[in-house]
């Protein structure tokens, strides 16, 4: 046996496939549907990597460089700030810019430096902007929209960005002074609870894509046994009809491989415009790593030809057919269990063996293991099916076709569900490890959103001009109250004391009795009342350094001395009736301590440079509330940011494992659910003489139509209740691995839920193709 017999045989089956007729033609366009699909899916996957890092070079080449320091303006160099703001949950982020000179670096993704008042913005704002829905949107950003941003300054075609010129930043409100754009953080390492997810996603997510590439090439099996019973009847021998076969399904790979590629070249035009939780990309850099490009291209027809040869390892063809009037012999459950506990095997060396602290784990055997137990899973679905249906007997008609043709091939059935098998028991397993692990990743803020929706820090000229923002914001549309204080410092007066190295200062805050609750717990409060609030040491100074300054009776300046040369600073004295309180966390979950004072007990004119403290609640009935607060804010000052209160916070390396994870598992699934249509179709279309023929003998077309249901459901429902203990099991020794406990039992439910959704999908959109293959000419025979 040489290589060139080989390269004349695997020819000859190409050129059956692609000249075998209408029946070859379309059973081989399935083929290469089918895989084309894995294949594109495939080429998305190994496109990841290289998508990622193009955003994290895209957000850091943006980013004015920060890494030296910028000490004195020049003819080349700019003041910036950053803003950040959202409208209607989407992230709408900003930069300003002052030039200092003529000849200023441009940012990324920008023609020209935009005046002062003017902005480039991204299309997608320039689209949102122009449309009704951005009319709120249009009041928060003051600024004259005079061109737009390249790819350069984005990380992603949807992304809402602008990048404005002001002529009122200065060095008392810039972020910094630069002369370059581009600055690179190095990345925190991912603890080992986040590697052990990512590791279990990819296998849970790219194993299904290969299993339906394996079950793709095997399309069209009965009518292929026809051919090569003929190929035996001119002379070919056994080992030559298996190489034709494996050609056939070559040359199905080739096209499927050319198909994927097509796919996966329009699907990369279209990766601006599809957003999977809140990502997405340029089309340019949605490219596939080299080394995984050339693996996909060359495993897909290595693993075609491979399977269709392991396929028929056992099939007797003979020159008059391949006829299987015996019972075939019972598929063997021992290697199947084999398979199952040597990846069991594999992942009990890590049980108990991954703390949350370590920067990484035994990837090679956590995901070896995973895979060798999903590959074992699957292999048990045909044994399963066959041990099941070979039991079932009598009910409807329907009922009896569909039992019938699975006691007769079995095989097709499974290999049809087996992808289901995979994702959903990845699934299952992924969705108790989120569930287990998401406590580690979030963390309580202390803020109350019982108390306050919204919070905002806003910096005022005088205390009058703070006391009419307080009044504004209250006013503005959907707000229900505003707990809002104005905030300045107190000094203690006279020279520093001995062993003392600066002024003991604390803060004040002047507010209501209302607003003053929120910071301290009074025992009483009425308009004239002051409080010294103590914060005793927590998340704050020690009380004793408190007292140096805020004391019943004390003399404060309210300025501090040795920046007031305008002669002596102004003083107050606290009113001797002043009461020591012990301070609360206030919504936000910060400890306020110091002076508070109510309005008539000081005149918040005379504090220094006060700022508005504002804690709002908002009615949630009220359509946009937020936004009117949000706009009511960049009213009175565009730079100030506005805070949505949140009982927990998320990590933000979980909050992006977990987004890549759900995105890869929306495709896989929608790949699932492609593949089983596509099986189930060219099942119908190999079985249409055998449909008209049934109903040529008077058979309903209700029916047959109940019996494709129940020849799809029945070996789903055994694939999804494999699923479901394998997934539990997997799910409850990945836990073991990580220390934790299974929290829920029946967290499986959604996963059943999708396959019976699979179900229904596949049933009714085959019925069309069910209806046509069921008319009499499907008698003809040439």
């Amino acid at each position: 046996m040489n290589l060139r017999t080989w390269a004349r045989d695997l020819a000859l089956g190409a050129r059956f496939a692609l000249t075998g007729g209408r029946g070859g033609w379309i059973r081989t366009a399935l083929t290469a549907t089918g895989i084309g699909c894995g294949v594109a899916l495939l080429l998305v996957a190994a496109s990841l990597p290289n998508m990622l890092f193009q955003r994290e070079v895209r957000e850091s080449a943006r980013v004015p460089d920060a890494s030296y320091e910028v000490a004195k303006p020049g003819p080349d160099t700019f003041l910036h700030v950053g803003h950040r703001t959202e409208y209607r949950g989407e992230a709408v982020t900003g930069l300003l810019l002052r030039p200092e000179g003529a000849r200023p670096a441009l940012p990324p993704g920008a023609a020209a430096m935009p005046g002062p008042g003017e902005m480039l913005v991204s299309p997608a704002l320039a689209d949102l902007l122009g449309s009704p829905e951005g009319a709120l949107l249009r009041e928060r950003i003051p600024y004259r929209t005079v061109g737009t941003l390249g790819e350069a300054g984005l990380i992603g075609p949807a992304e809402l960005r602008y990048v404005a010129g002001s002529s009122t930043l200065t060095t008392d409100n810039y972020d910094g002074r630069g002369r370059t754009y581009g600055w690179s953080v190095p990345e925190e390492p991912k603890n080992a609870f986040l590697l052990l997810l990512v590791v279990i996603g990819c296998v849970v997510l790219l194993l299904p894509v290969l299993v339906f590439i394996a079950t793709a090439v095997r399309f069209g099996g009965e009518q292929r046994d026809r051919r090569l019973a003929a190929l035996r009847l001119v002379g070919a021998d056994n080992a030559m009809t298996r190489r034709i076969a494996a050609g056939e399904s070559l040359a199905g790979a080739l096209l499927g491989l050319g198909t994927g590629a097509v796919l996966f070249a329009v699907a990369r035009q279209f990766a601006g415009t599809v957003r999977f939780w809140d990502v997405n990309a340029f089309p340019s850099d949605v490219s596939p790593l080299p080394w995984l490009a050339a693996l996909i291209v060359g495993a897909v027809p290595v693993a075609a030809v491979a399977v269709t040869l392991f396929a028929l390892r056992e099939v007797a063809i003979e020159p008059l057919g391949v006829v299987r009037t015996s019972t075939p012999r019972p598929r063997r459950l021992a290697w199947r269990l084999v398979l199952v506990l040597a990846g069991a095997a594999l992942l009990v060396p890590s049980v108990s063996g991954v703390r949350i602290e370590q920067t990484q784990i035994d990837t090679v055997w956590v995901a070896g293991g995973t895979t060798l137990a999903l590959i074992g899973l699957t292999t048990l679905l045909p044994w399963l099916v066959e041990a099941l249906v070979k039991r079932l007997h009598g009910g409807s008609v329907a009922w009896q076709l569909a039992v019938r043709r699975l006691q007769l091939s079995s095989s097709a059935a499974a290999r049809t569900v087996s992808g289901i098998v995979v994702a959903a028991t990845g699934a299952i397993a992924l969705l108790m490890l989120f569930q287990a692990m998401q406590n580690d990743f979030m963390q309580p803020t202390n803020m109350d959103t019982a108390r306050a929706q919204m919070q905002t820090r806003v910096h005022a000229r005088d205390g009058d001009a703070a006391r009419v923002m307080i009044e504004k914001l209250a006013g503005t549309k959907g707000v229900t109250g505003v707990a809002g204080t104005i905030e300045s410092n107190v000094w203690r007066p006279g020279p520093l004391a001995k062993g003392e190295e600066m002024r003991p200062i604390t803060s004040i805050a002047v507010g209501d009795c209302a607003s003053l609750k929120e910071l301290a717990t009074l025992p009483s409060c009425k308009d004239g009342d002051v409080f010294v609030a103590l914060a005793h040491g927590a998340e704050g100074p020690e009380d004793a350094w408190v007292t140096r300054t805020a004391r019943a009776g004390a003399l404060v300046d309210l300025r501090d001395a040795e920046l007031h040369k305008a002669g002596p600073p102004p003083t107050w004295r606290i009113p001797a009736s002043a009461r020591t309180v012990d301070a609360r966390r206030d919504p936000m979950g910060m400890v306020q301590f110091g002076v508070l004072a109510t309005p008539k007990a000081i005149d918040a004119a005379r504090l220094d440079t006060p700022g508005v403290n504002a804690m709002i609640r908002i009615d949630p009935a009220v359509p946009d509330a937020p936004e009117y607060v949000r706009n009511a804010v960049a009213a009175l000052d565009p730079l100030t940011r506005v805070d949505t209160l949140q009982n927990m916070e998320r990590d933000a390396q979980y909050a992006s494992v977990r987004t890549g994870i759900l995105v890869g598992a929306t495709l896989t699934m929608l790949l699932v659910a492609a593949s089983l249509l596509v099986t189930t179709l060219e099942q119908l279309r190999e079985r249409r003489r055998l449909l008209s023929s049934l109903v040529a003998f008077g058979t309903r077309r209700s029916t047959l139509g109940w019996s494709v249901l129940w020849q799809t459901t029945v070996p789903i429902v055994l694939g999804l209740a494999l699923a479901v203990v394998g997934g539990l099991g997997l799910g409850a020794v990945l836990l073991k691995m990580i220390g934790k406990q299974v929290e829920d039992w029946w967290i499986f439910l959604p996963v059943a839920g999708v396959g019976a959704a699979l179900i229904a999908a596949v049933t009714l959109l085959s019925l069309p193709l069910l209806w046509r293959l069921m008319r009499a000419d499907g008698l003809r025979t040439e």
